[in-house]
């Protein structure tokens, strides 16, 4: 009987262990950011070209491009829409502002300037 009630008890006490430590992991992360990118593209051979760079730049530090770049958009209220829009996934606010300050970004600038004109491009920091 004392077996079995040391079984349960261990547990009990793995069960709660484990739900604290998660408790306090999930309190340590940091909100997911998005930055938008409103483009206008000059050069299409130039942006055919930049585009998997610029990818390839931002996978590299961990971010996740979405799939935005040339598809429909459509505006529902305020300015027209931009005619292309770039959203990418950030792990948090700091990663994508060391990105867009990194030598990698910099780098691609002369391949940026030829393949389009940048509206606006700005991170918006996901609330918990």
């Amino acid at each position: 009987m004392h077996k079995q009630f040391a079984i349960v008890l261990g547990m009990l006490a793995s069960f709660g262990l484990g739900a604290i430590t998660a408790q306090s992991l999930h309190a340590q992360a940091k909100p997911k950011a998005y930055t938008v990118a409103e483009l206008e593209t000059v050069d299409a051979a130039a942006q055919a070209s930049y585009v998997p760079a610029v990818v390839t730049a931002q996978k590299a530090v961990g971010a996740r491009p979405f799939n935005t770049g040339g598809g429909k958009i459509v505006a529902m209220d305020g300015a027209p829409a931009p005619k292309r829009v770039a959203i990418t996934e950030w792990d948090s606010l700091e990663q994508a502002e060391a990105f867009y300050k990194s030598k990698a970004w910099t780098d691609l600038a002369p391949q940026r300037d030829k393949a389009q004109k940048t509206i606006r491009r700005y991170a918006v920091e996901a609330t918990n």
